[in-house]
Parts: C-alpha cells; structure tokens; sequence
C-alpha cells in the first residue's frame, strides 16, 4: 500500500469542507476545456472509479486520499496531456493500492490507459537503493517504461512533484531517502525531458527536506536581498521597456530568480559567500518572431555594457533538450550583473515543458510541426542502448553519461551540428554519425588537421573521419570514449567477435580431437 494512505483523526469543519472541495472532480474539470465532451466523461469515470477504490483512505494530513490523483491529474493538465493520460493519473495507485487487475482497467478503460497504469504501477514498485546494482536496475525499468510511452514519466513526474509538496506531512525519517531520491533521479530526468519547471521545483523542495537548515539560512538571506534590490529590478524594467518602446519592438518582460537549490550550488562548487553570487536576478524577454530575438539583443547592448564572454547563442545551437534561448549578461545600474534571456513564445514554451510541449501544441494545432516529439531521438537511443546490453549496470553506465549533459557542439564536414557530452572525443562524434563509421574510423581531421582518435573536442570544432574497410573496433576505445552509444556498440561488436572467434577456435579443437583417435571430422555445412 502507498506510503501515504492511512487512518487520522477527524477535521473540524473548516477543513473537511476544504477537503471535500479538493477531493471532488469540480476541482479538476474546470481545467479540462481542451478536451472533447466524450473525453471529459472518459476521465470523470475514471475519477468515480479511483474515488471508489480509495474510499475510506486518507493522507496523513486528513484528507481523502483521491485528493492525490487529483493533485497529479491536474498538473497533467498544464501540459495538455489526452483523455487517457487523465484517466491514468487519477487511476495510478489503483492497481497497488485497492486489488485492481490489469485485466479489470482493460475491460472498463480499454488497453492503452490499463497499459499506463500498469507502467506506472512498475514504478511506484521500484526501491531506489544507493547500491549500484539496485540502482542501475531501477533506472533501466524507468527509462525503458519512458521510451516506450513518454506519459508514463510525465504521470510519475507530476505524482513525485505533488509527493514533495506535501513532504512535510511525512515522517522525518523519510524525508533524506525521497530527497535524494529526487535529486539524483526524477530531477536530472525532468532536466533532460527539458522540464524546467518540474526540474527547478524538484530541486528546491529536495533541498529543503535534505538540508532543512541551510534552506532556511538560504531563504531568509534571498528574502533580505528581494527587498534591498527591489528598487533596482523596478529601474531596470523600467529602462528595458522604455528602450524598447521606442525601437518599436513588442515584447514581454517577466523578471526571474534563481532558485535556491542553484544559489546553494553555486556557492558550494566555486566557494563563494551569498553575497558573492551576484547574478541572481534576471529577467526573460518574449518576442514575436525568431529575428526580434536578435534585433533585441543589440537593443539591450546599448542600454547597457555586455560582460565579456558571457554570451550564449543557444537558438543557432539549441541544448540537447530542445531548449533555445540568447543568453547574455549586462552590467546594469550600480554594476550589477544582470543576466537576460531572449527567446519567441514557441521557444518559452519548449524551454518551460520541453517534451510535454508536444501536448501543448497538439491541443491548440495538432499540425504543427512543433507538436512531434521532442526528445523521440534520445528515447529511441534508450531502446538502442538496451538491445546491445543486458546487464543492468552496464546500461546504467552507458545512460548517466547522457543523462546528465553539458553539451559540446561540433560540426560534420557539411555543416551538419551535433551536441555530445563535455569531453567527448573524435569516437563518440564518429559513432553519433553511424555505427558503421565508428567501426571503421581509422583517423580523424579536426579544424582540418590530422588529430588522433581519442582528442576531446571542443565547441564549434568541425570533424572528418577517415574511415577504411578492413579495420575494426580496437578494446583501448573503451578507455576514452564518453557517450553510452559509443560504447553500447563498441562493446556489442567486441561480444560478438568473441564469439564468433570461440566458436571457430572450438571448431578447430574438435576437429583435431576427432582426427587423433581416427574418426572423420563434421561438415561445416548444416
């Protein structure tokens, strides 16, 4: 049974009406107006269903337990996610926690919601262990239930965000297990889904429950900052607008405010005091059009002076998430640094929801092309990956590489970009061409020069690999190469050859085993 669902005492009234609110489906339908009326009633009786099979259940704080699946569903909503992904969150601990079949989701829902429940019910089972080879396992299942459907972690996401909201309700001695858990696994996912917003909430409540006191110190030191610094960020939209008003340019200004997961993180990796971190306010500027993006850019330059080396064209080369963005950092009024970020409408809603902005756009316009999904490259290398590799841990080493980026990008010889991991060298980029050219890579021109295989490439270099028939892939690779695919398939052939070559030699021995005492060797022929 789910860790939460347990006898309390009774509410006052107060709270047993605020608790029936939010247990009710009015709670949830007013958020359904994307879907069709025969899709609402599919999800309302999925919600009498769930409701029914958790009656008499409760959170720890008192309330019915259906206020969870109704917590999640509606965090489903804000992606726009279908009928059947409703109908599979508000079902999702049905199967674990009240004795439903799969058979019995099949017959009243139909096979594609059963199919979801089923995947998340696999989830909710796995225990995360520190241990590499329980871990390992639990990655393999959860990535590989995620390549297969992408709503399946896009419910798990939505339920683990609303299980840390409500953390507090929780016995203390769960808190460290759940928040490293979050930490290490549901947020880097939810960063390479390019969910930022789930990324940063999972972060910062994490953090809270792991380090309850340095939040608080945190929290209190921003607090102070906000207030001193409210003057300044007022000034300076005020001055941004103003510029751009009389360019003409139509734009959105929204400030924003590094979370404090990323201030605490900052302050830990380069040693610094709070008062150091100087870029912790910002804002993000909206436009039109891709190229208003640009002619911006140079609006803000002569507002204020650019900080060298602090610019970032992540439109031109998008991150391995789909996000796009121009970053740029500005010495503003009293030499504060400023960072600004601008992007179109349709690139803030990828930045924001990343994979589920194929929802997004499906539900205002099911053509456009923006609506196919975003990440089905990188889920589909998850399904490449497990053909060639069995073991669990192995899979694991071959995942977190990917899982975790900080993206280096290159280019093909015709101009063709390709984002790898930092540090990637010459085989990874010959491997993420094709495997076949990673097989045969004999050579490697960088910027044109003749460079070893294993070189670390660089941002903005341009590869050539010089290839030829007859070689192969040589073990020592294994000892350099950065990307799960680069060694999946390295390891695939060297298996294979093994093989290939104990079968020959076996072959070899029985034939002059069988010639010794006379008798007359097999055919090689079947």
């Amino acid at each position: 049974m789910n860790d939460d669902a347990i006898s309390v005492p009774a509410l006052s009234p107060a709270q047993a009406a605020a608790s029936a609110a939010a247990a009710s489906f009015a709670a949830l339908e007013a958020r359904l107006d994307y879907l069709s009326a025969s899709e609402i009633e599919q999800v309302r009786q999925a919600y009498r269903f769930a409701d029914q099979a958790h009656l008499g259940q409760m959170r720890r704080n008192g309330d019915p337990y259906i206020t969870h699946p109704i917590a999640v569903a509606r965090m489903c909503t804000e992606w726009k996610l279908d009928a059947q992904a409703l109908s599979a969150a508000l079902m999702h601990d049905v199967m674990e926690d009240c004795g439903v079949s799969k058979i019995d989701l099949i017959e009243r829902f139909g096979a594609p919601v059963a199919e979801l429940v089923d995947g998340l019910t696999k989830l909710d089972k796995l225990e995360f262990d520190t241990r590499e080879q329980n871990q390992a396992e639990s990655f393999r299942k959860m990535l590989l239930a995620m390549a297969r459907d992408v709503r399946v972690i896009l419910i798990k996401l939505a339920d683990r965000t609303h299980n840390m909201r409500t953390m507090g309700d929780m016995p203390r001695t769960k808190w460290g297990r759940i928040s490293r858990e979050t930490l290490e696994i549901y947020a880097p996912i939810a960063y390479r889904l390019g969910l930022n917003n789930n990324y940063r909430e999972l972060q910062d409540l994490a953090f809270r429950y792991l380090h309850p006191w340095r939040y608080q110190s945190l929290d209190k030191a921003l607090n102070k900052s906000r207030n001193r610094r409210k003057d300044l960020i007022s000034r300076v939209q005020g001055e941004v607008e103003t510029a751009f008003q009389k360019q003409g340019v139509e734009v959105r200004i929204v400030g924003r405010e590094k979370t404090l997961y990323s201030i605490y993180r900052k302050m830990s990796l380069k040693h610094l005091s709070f008062a150091q971190v100087t870029d912790i306010y910002g804002f993000r500027i909206v436009l039109p059009e891709l190229l208003d993006c640009y002619t911006a850019l140079g609006v803000l330059h002569q507002l204020y002076k650019p900080l060298p080396g602090k610019f970032r064209d992540y439109i031109a080369i998008p991150k391995m998430n789909g996000y796009q963005s121009l970053h740029t950092t500005l010495v503003g009024p009293f030499g504060t640094n400023i960072e600004f970020q601008l992007r179109t409408s349709t690139m803030d809603v990828v930045a924001e929801s990343g994979v589920a902005a194929h929802w997004l756009y499906k539900a205002s316009d099911p053509d456009s092309p923006a609506s196919q999904d975003l990440n089905a490259q990188w889920l589909q290398s998850l399904l490449d990956i497990q053909q060639e590799t069995h073991d669990a841990a192995e899979f694991w080493d071959h995942v977190k590489i990917d899982l975790f980026p900080d993206a280096v990008y290159v280019f093909t010889p015709k101009s063709k970009i390709l984002a790898l991991p930092r540090n990637a060298t010459v085989m990874d980029f010959a491997y993420a061409i094709h495997s076949d050219v990673g097989h045969h890579a004999i050579a490697a021109r960088i910027n044109g020069e003749q460079m070893p295989l294993r070189t670390e490439l660089n941002n903005g270099d341009v590869v050539e690999i010089v290839t030829s028939p007859h070689a192969k892939p040589n073990p020592a690779w294994l000892g350099f190469v950065k990307t799960g695919r680069a060694r999946s398939k390295i390891r695939h052939y060297l298996k294979t050859l093994e093989s290939e070559e104990s079968r020959a030699l076996g072959e070899k021995m029985l034939a002059q085993a069988m010639r010794a005492e006379g008798l007359q060797a097999p055919s090689a022929d079947p």
